[in-house]
């Protein structure tokens, strides 16, 4: 008589086959300040801070200057959004104001390296655009600057508050499900509409502009944990449009945990994001048709339970990065999204950038300061 196989086992459990349970209640939504309601100057006017100016609106929060050296593109803001704002070309008049508290700086990174510091300088607590900086020793002397200012200095990481990797975060910080040990990012979208616009001339635009929100999210999914070795690599797709390489993958290292992020830009059908985050005692997965709508599914032992969340990462996102601040400020502490904590997420951004142009693994923290050619030239492959 012949013995008869074992069965074989497919790591199937209870929990994965069925039984749906009621999700962790989470509070992964932006917050408001109790009774803080400054003044809000927002310094530089481009397209990006139309969602600002939503985000606020909707919140309540008063902005009380716009300021933009092409005087129509604040104009267009104030007719949108604050009727009754005053109107600068010079950032200087609006940081002299002593009614203004806070400001929102949304200008590109080398100009901010001059606006940021006034700011700090005139006591302002400031809300700078992402990427913060290209020298993160630079960023350092800002974050000493707030602080003898005594003032507060965060940056607008707004995927933060995204409701799907708000929720996912919130928890990871909880212990839903145990210690971390992978995430994988999948982002499919498509990127061409940068071609009639200068960011065709960013050749890092993908990895540096677009992939810091993704950098963010590891550092702050591994919370305490030191990313070691990055390794990234960067093409172009045979059909894309914009000039810039809009392909590209990153491995992460940590001593205990990898994360890995895949990037296609030129995904003209069929566009998906996917987030993957498995821990030890459970698995977090968010999937959607876009990053303004994702599905999160929570798998434990207990079983599968899918939050029903609310909201949208744009205008969320922003209402978050200032509410956050300005909840920091009310409750003199440093805010979750402060400059020092994001130079810990541009360490690996640096890091994947240096090995995209090397072709080498790359230690986190040892690119300080991202050369000239690696942001603003884009190169043939």
């Amino acid at each position: 008589m012949s013995k008869q196989a074992p069965e074989k086992s497919y790591g199937f459990t209870a929990a994965q086959s069925g039984g749906t349970v009621p999700a962790p209640e989470l509070s992964y939504r932006p917050r408001d300040p109790k009774n803080y309601r400054p003044n809000i100057g927002l310094i530089a006017c481009g397209g990006i801070t139309r969602t600002h100016l939503q985000a606020y609106q909707a919140a309540g929060y008063r902005v009380v200057a716009l300021c933009d050296p092409t005087q129509g593109k604040a104009e267009e803001r104030r007719k949108e959004f604050y009727p009754e704002a005053q109107i600068h070309t010079d950032y200087r008049e609006l940081l002299a104001r002593d009614d203004i508290e806070v400001v929102d700086i949304a200008a590109h990174p080398v100009e901010r390296e001059e606006i940021i510091p006034a700011a700090l300088r005139a006591r302002k607590h400031v809300l700078s655009q992402k990427p913060f900086v290209i020298d993160l020793d630079l960023g350092l002397r800002f974050a000493d600057l707030a602080d003898e200012m005594g003032v507060r200095l965060a940056v607008n990481q707004n995927a933060r508050w995204a409701p799907h990797f708000s929720y996912i975060r919130h928890a990871i910080e909880a212990g839903v499900i145990g210690e971390a040990g992978s995430a994988s990012f999948e982002v499919h979208w498509d990127h061409n509409w940068t071609a009639s616009t200068p960011f065709n001339d960013l050749h890092h635009l993908v990895l540096y502009d677009f992939a810091v929100h993704w950098f963010d999210l590891i550092q702050i999914f591994f919370a305490g944990r030191q990313a070691r070795k990055v390794f990234a690599s960067i093409g172009r797709s045979a059909t894309q449009k914009a000039a810039p390489p809009l392909l590209a993958h990153v491995v992460v290292d940590f001593d205990d945990a990898q994360a890995t992020i895949m990037l296609n830009g030129d995904t003209v059908f069929g566009q998906e994001d996917r987030t993957s985050v498995i821990g030890s005692k459970g698995t977090l997965r968010s999937i959607g048709p876009d990053l303004q709508n994702q599905t999160v599914t929570l798998h434990t032992a207990e079983g599968i339970a899918s939050p029903n969340l609310q909201g949208k990462w744009v205008p969320d996102g922003m209402h978050g990065t200032m509410g956050e601040l300005l909840c920091a400020i009310e409750e003199n502490r440093e805010p979750a999204n402060s400059a020092r904590n994001n130079l810990r997420s541009l360490e690996i951004c640096f890091a994947a950038i240096a090995s995209a142009e090397s072709g080498m693994p790359e230690f986190s923290g040892r690119a300080r300061r991202l050369p000239g050619s690696c942001i603003t030239r884009s190169r043939p492959a």
